[in-house]
C-alpha cells in the first residue's frame, strides 16, 4: 500500500477492520459506538492554520476562533498579511499564534513555501519543511497530515487526547509517554491514524 495515498472510504473501512482484528478493544469500541468520523479540515493554508489555532487548547475553542477568522473574509495568506494584530487577536488568536500564523503566510506570499505541491509529497519531506516554519513542530504536522491531507499511517504520538484514550482504555495507572505511545503504535501500521481516530472516538463517547 502507498501510505502516502490519501485515505478513501474504501480504505478506511479496510483500516477498521483490520484494527479490529488486531485488538480487541478497539473491536469493541466499534461495535459498541459504531466507526469513528474522517474527521477532515481543508488541505492548505487554511487546514494548517486551523491545525495551530488547535494547538494546546480543546477543539470547540479552536473552532470558535477559527469561526472569528473565518468572518473577517476569505482566508487567504495574502489576505491575513493585512490584518492587524488587534484584529487577530479580537478572533482569539493569542500573541504567540499570530506571529506562527504571519509566518506561514509570509513564507507562502514569498513562495518560499508551496503547499500544493507539498501535499503530494512523502510523509517526511512534508515534516522537514512544515518545521521550518517558526510554531510548527511535530504535533502540528502530525495533525496536518492526519486530517488534511488524510495519510492513512499519520500517528500524533504526543496527542494528548489520543495518550489519556490509549491509557483509559487499556486501564493503566500512568499515562504512556509519547515515545512509548509510537512503540506501542507499531503494531498498528499501516493505519496508524485510523486507530488514533478510533482512540479519539472512544475518547469524546466516554
Amino acid at each position: 500500500m502507498n501510505l502516502d495515498r490519501s485515505l478513501t472510504e474504501e480504505s478506511f473501512k479496510l483500516g477498521l477492520k483490520e484494527l479490529a482484528t488486531k485488538d480487541e478493544d478497539f473491536a469493541e469500541i466499534l461495535e459498541k459506538w459504531g466507526n469513528p468520523p474522517r474527521w477532515e479540515e481543508d488541505a492548505g493554508f487554511s487546514g494548517l492554520v486551523r491545525t495551530i489555532l488547535g494547538q494546546q487548547v480543546s477543539v470547540g475553542s479552536a473552532n470558535a476562533t477559527m469561526k472569528r477568522l473565518c468572518d473577517l473574509g476569505p482566508l487567504t495568506p495574502e489576505n491575513l498579511l493585512e490584518l492587524d494584530d488587534t484584529q487577530l487577536k479580537a478572533c482569539g488568536i493569542s500573541r504567540q499564534k499570530i506571529v506562527y500564523v504571519k509566518e506561514l503566510a509570509t513564507a507562502i506570499t514569498k513562495q518560499e513555501l508551496d503547499l500544493q505541491q507539498l501535499a503530494i509529497a512523502d510523509d517526511t519531506t512534508i515534516r522537514n519543511q512544515l518545521k521550518r516554519i517558526k510554531g510548527i513542530g511535530d504535533w502540528t504536522v502530525d495533525i496536518y497530515l492526519l486530517m488534511s491531507l488524510q495519510r492513512p499511517d499519520a500517528f500524533p504520538k504526543g496527542d494528548l487526547g489520543v495518550i489519556a484514550a490509549y491509557q483509559k482504555l487499556k486501564n493503566l495507572s500512568t499515562r504512556p509517554t509519547p515515545d512509548e505511545l509510537e512503540i506501542i503504535a507499531e503494531k498498528w501500521r499501516p493505519w496508524r491514524a485510523i486507530a488514533a481516530r478510533i482512540l479519539w472516538h472512544y475518547y469524546l463517547n466516554r
